[in-house]
């Protein structure tokens, strides 16, 4: 898998978590304090949409995991 891949897949994972932490109704509800940060990795999704630069790439490819295109 490239950087660009797991990077999307940790997003994916973190925002759904957050939400079954977050959300009154869910089975596995903790806080609605979870949804802020859902906020923070939508905000962090929108920031490398806009500057083409990501730390969680930046970190995966020091790491040694390929880039992608």
């Amino acid at each position: 898998m490239t950087s660009w891949q797991i990077t999307r897949l940790i997003a994916g994972s973190f925002i759904l978590l957050a939400l079954s932490l977050g959300i009154p109704g869910s089975p596995l509800f903790h806080s609605q304090w979870w949804l802020a940060f859902t906020a923070f990795v939508g905000f962090n999704l929108l920031q490398s949409g806009v500057t083409k630069w990501c730390l969680m790439e930046t970190l995966l490819r020091k790491i040694g995991v390929k880039s992608g295109c």
